[in-house]
């Protein structure tokens, strides 16, 4: 049985308890770029799942982390 990667990273994190989840994500974050396509898959699976006014609060906290490009 093959599995692509977003099923191997969900059948990781299912069943999993909040503080495991919160362990899992923020082990990742500053973790080697191999961990990134996790975290995306994670990220997509809670935006596809948030309301539009929770995707707004995403997006607006996302816009005022970036750089602005100005030097």
């Amino acid at each position: 049985m093959e599995l692509d990667l977003r099923q191997a990273i969900v059948q990781r994190v299912q069943g999993k308890e909040d503080e495991e989840l919160t362990d899992i994500i923020e082990g990742s974050i500053d973790s080697e770029e191999m961990a990134l396509p996790g975290l995306g898959v994670l990220f997509e699976i809670i935006w596809k799942n948030s309301t539009e006014a929770a995707r707004k609060k995403m997006i607006s906290v996302l816009q005022k982390q970036l750089p602005t490009g100005q030097a």
